[in-house]
């Protein structure tokens, strides 16, 4: 059964062997566990994993496996239709019906009426067009179709939530990922300042012989302090919703700028830039740092690198309280002019193609707020971004 198991976690990339497979058997025989699937998995998290970067990849082989085990044992899912599993048999709507579908007026008139349902409701419901549940084209729920409501529970089809009633989870990205393209590092190696500071622990070949000549041939061995990149690069990255699509390639510019600058510093936001930053997924509810703190710590010669496809209800952008997630004190506007106006040399990566710009307001704003400073995730355009951060 563990066979299973094995084959998707080398699938996802975990480094674990028949060692460790024989290990987890042997901790099995000897009942460390039974009859328990959390007690199942963290045995095994902590027999084959050696290193947390793979928690991850392996979380995501275990999910896999075990819902590959549940259908498997459960026959009758297998007559189930496949969209009915994945949507909750979510109503199916012409595109005329869909078209009579309106918005309920604004962000303040939403939130009164989710609160107003909620107190209305009793039980779980599916389908319709009113109450929360699954399915249907209630504006609040999940799977189902409204322009605009608030989603409570997983991730829908739309992506059109103003607002998301759902404690969710993000993976960090990767920054040992195998470049899929040599491009995007010799771009970012345009951003670089070279200086020697540090102790002298680097043999200096010239200035010895120069010593050495001086002393009259009486052999006098020089130090000097190593050559590397000064530039200071502070890194945000938006993570989770439509960043999902963009996973890899941003993975490949995380991989390459950790491998070319040493002064390097990461941290994660979603969707929009707000009171909060955070630098592992994992614990971005009880690790995070402020976002004052940030711009306190770090001078203003910092090159500020943000990457995110800006695609996003506009008021997340522009209102008090419009994150997605949480009640912001203050609009997502305020804390990019911030960040704009402590670090003059910035630059915004979108990964989205740029002719898609010009269709989401969100992306519009945010250009805006940046000075036009938004650039593809294509060679040329990140060689054009680096040409601005060194100007």
């Amino acid at each position: 059964m563990l066979l299973g198991l094995f084959q998707a976690a080398r699938s996802a990339g975990v480094p674990v062997s028949l060692r460790e497979l024989l290990d987890l058997h042997a901790a099995l025989d000897a009942r460390l566990v039974f009859a328990d699937t959390d007690a199942l998995y963290q045995l095994a998290r902590v027999t084959w994993i050696k290193d947390e970067r793979h928690f991850d990849r392996f979380d995501r082989a275990f999910g896999a496996w075990l819902n590959g085990v549940a259908a498997a044992a459960d026959p009758i899912d297998a007559l189930i239709p496949e969209d009915w599993m994945r949507r909750d048999f979510m109503r199916m709507l012409s595109d005329a019906e869909k078209a009579k579908i309106e918005a309920l007026g604004g962000l303040e008139k939403l939130l009164e009426e989710f609160r107003k349902r909620l107190e209305e409701q009793k039980g779980r419901h599916a389908g319709g067009n009113r109450w929360i549940g699954t399915g249907g084209s209630s504006p609040f729920g999940a799977g189902g179709y409204h322009p605009e409501g608030i989603r409570v529970g997983p991730q829908g089809s739309g992506r059109r939530a103003v607002k998301v009633w759902d404690r969710r989870e993000f993976r960090d990205l990767a920054d040992d990922v195998e470049l899929g393209s040599r491009n995007i590092q010799l771009a970012l190696r345009r951003l670089r300042r070279f200086a020697r500071q540090g102790s002298a622990e680097e043999f200096d070949i010239g200035g010895t012989i120069d010593a050495t000549a001086r002393d009259g041939g009486l052999l006098n061995i020089r130090m000097r302090p190593e050559r590397h990149n000064a530039v200071k690069v502070l890194l945000l990255l938006d993570v989770g919703g439509s960043m999902d699509d963009h996973v890899r390639v941003c993975e490949e510019l995380f991989a390459a700028a950790k491998s070319e600058f040493k002064r390097l510093t990461s941290f994660y936001f979603h969707n929009c830039v707000y009171e909060h930053l955070w630098s592992n997924n994992r614990q971005r509810y009880t690790d995070r740092t402020p976002t004052a703190e940030v711009l306190r710590t770090y001078p203003p010669d910092t090159k500020l690198i943000v990457v995110g496809d800006a695609a996003m209800a506009p008021y997340e952008v522009t209102e008090v309280g419009g994150s997605v997630e949480h009640a912001n004190p203050e609009a997502g506007s305020v804390w990019i002019k911030r960040l704009a106006a402590r670090f003059p040399k910035l630059a915004w990566i979108n990964p989205t193609s740029r002719e898609h710009w010009n269709t989401t307001m969100s992306t519009m704003l945010i250009r805006e707020l940046v000075d036009d400073r938004m650039y593809g995730l294509t060679p040329k355009e990140l060689e054009a971004a680096m040409r601005v951060l060194v100007r």
